[in-house]
């Protein structure tokens, strides 16, 4: 038995945290045991306890840009110590095997794993843009202190290889992968349609993210408002929360779709559990991220539904979407262009259909859940031979 530690940046159901429930819940059981240590309650923690997963709460502190500044930093470094230390005693008790660090804003692992002289498997799905001296620090300390790095896409290797920390073969591509039963074609969405007031023969454009500074929920409306007066049965579809501490930025995104001569069909919903809904509802779907997006599972989600997708051309978008195949890529932070784009699918139905079947088969083809558990369980076994 391979006993692993699993420590996450959050305990809520976006990407990152979605893909590391995945893994585990698909993991082999009579060969791996999954412990998971998480910072904070939510809804990730009733899902593992759901699957019988053995998960714990303790408030370790995550690099978030609220400990940048003097007094963060100490705030940061005292509990940093103080919690991984009792990570330390947590693992020793489980008689851990392999440190599984999920996203690079985790650096508790990096010292639960030298001072028990075991392996750290890191996965790190963001694109750190700015600060620079942020991408540099977490790239060194992940190079320093990690047995393999995985990425969830090309567009982030390619980035961790730009600090000159790693050598090309210290990471490794494991692209994320969905359950393609729970997300399908088929799903119902009439539900949502009656709940939100849109009529059957309208066309739905949406998003799904993290409210955040760039996600792009800013273009997404500009975009929103430029197809919404072309098109008077188009409704638009905006669904996410932000951080907590940051409710700001869901405030002024409301404020900003108030202003909208258009209000009346542009629907802001926040936090939804029902995803799979969601996607079935959507015509198209549009994930503008004005910073570098690494694999957005979003996109993944959405292309298993059988959905054309239009992103910004970067990051792992690139990688998802293969354009004129599946979707349409729009220049950076152009919202004009996004919504031109958009709009090349709104008017013709049958490339909506065909593009949605596209994305289906690419994603059984190039990102499925089956072949995502194996080459984790593949890097484990690696870890360990000599166990």
């Amino acid at each position: 038995m391979i006993n692993i530690l699993f420590l996450h940046a959050g305990a809520e159901m976006y990407g990152a945290d979605k893909v590391m429930l995945d893994l585990i819940r698909r993991l082999d059981k009579t060969k791996y045991k999954p412990y998971v240590v998480l910072p904070t309650n939510g809804v990730l923690v009733d899902a593992l306890k759901k699957e019988n997963i053995d998960v714990s709460v303790l408030p370790y502190p995550i690099m978030r840009r609220k400990y940048f500044n003097f007094k963060g930093i100490a705030q940061y470094g005292a509990g940093l110590i103080k919690y991984s230390n009792q990570l330390v005693r947590f693992a020793k008790k489980h008689s851990i095997d392999v440190v599984h660090t999920n996203t690079a804003a985790v650096q508790e692992g990096s010292i639960v794993a030298r001072k028990l002289h075991i392996p750290q498997l890191w996965s790190v799905h963001e694109i750190i843009v700015s600060p620079n001296v942020m991408f540099k620090f977490t790239s060194r300390t992940i190079a320093k202190n990690s047995a393999i790095t995985i990425t969830d896409s090309q567009a982030v290797k390619d980035h961790l290889l730009e600090s000159g920390y790693f050598k090309d073969n210290t990471i490794k591509v494991i692209y994320n992968g969905v359950d393609a039963n729970r997300f399908n074609p088929g799903n119902d969405s009439s539900y949502l349609r009656k709940e939100w007031n849109i009529p059957a023969d309208a066309m739905v454009v949406g998003m799904m993210g993290r409210v955040n500074s760039w996600k792009g929920q800013k273009d997404f409306l500009k975009a929103a408002n430029i197809l919404l007066a072309k098109h008077p049965n188009m409704y638009a579809v905006l669904v996410g929360a932000a951080f907590a501490g940051e409710e700001w930025r869901e405030k002024e995104l409301a404020d900003e779709i108030g202003k909208s001569p258009y209000k009346d069909r542009i629907i802001n919903v926040g936090y939804r559990t029902d995803s799979e809904g969601i996607y079935k509802l959507y015509d198209i779907f549009v994930l503008p991220s004005t910073n570098p997006d690494p694999l957005p599972t979003v996109v993944l989600e959405a292309m298993a539904t059988g959905k054309p997708v239009v992103g910004y051309r970067h990051g792992g978008v690139c990688e998802m979407v293969k354009e004129g195949y599946n979707g349409l890529l729009a220049e950076v932070r152009n919202p004009t262009d996004l919504a031109k784009k958009v709009d090349t699918l709104l008017s013709n139905e049958e490339l909506r259909k065909t593009m949605g079947e596209h994305s289906r088969d690419r994603l059984l083809e190039n990102f499925s859940i089956e072949s995502y558990v194996k080459n984790y369980s593949d890097e484990y076994d690696r870890l360990t031979a000599d166990k």
